[in-house]
């Protein structure tokens, strides 16, 4: 029953993804995985008082890929820099095996909790995490 809700949920943002812009004006380039073709890129719109107003993504990609990003849009609004950089840094470490945190006070990006078990799979999970990673590190409040 758990894994229907999960995919479930999955299917939901891959079909109505939540936050997705045309970034073409911000000059941002694609990340890319050349094994499945997934392509992804993000911005953060910052309020005043340096924390995110919201998230947004562009790309074409499988169910995985499209689900985190839409996901992950939704988790970090509202936060501070370094928040979302740890958030980012703790889901890709969880994806990888290398943390044993349970996504489960994660929101909807529980369901991506079962992507650890396909290793092929880690790489279009994470992919929009490492673009918002390169977002941080290149926009400012």
């Amino acid at each position: 029953m758990f894994d229907d809700l999960y995919q479930e949920i999955i299917l939901d943002h891959y079909k109505n993804p939540r936050n997705t812009k045309n970034l073409e004006d911000r000059h941002i380039p694609f990340l890319e995985n050349p094994v499945c073709g997934d392509s992804v890129r993000v911005a953060v719109d910052w309020r005043e008082n340096d924390r995110i107003e919201r998230v947004w993504f562009e790309g074409h990609g499988c169910a995985i890929s499209t689900a985190s990003a839409s996901m992950m849009t939704e988790l970090l609004r509202d936060r501070t820099r370094e928040e979302a950089g740890e958030i980012c840094r703790s889901f890709t470490a969880i994806m990888r095996g290398q943390d044993g945190t349970d996504l489960a006070d994660w929101g909807d990006i529980e369901a991506l909790q079962g992507v650890k078990d396909y290793p092929a799979r880690i790489k279009c999970a994470t992919l929009p995490w490492h673009s918002l990673e390169r977002a941080l590190e290149r926009e400012t409040p």
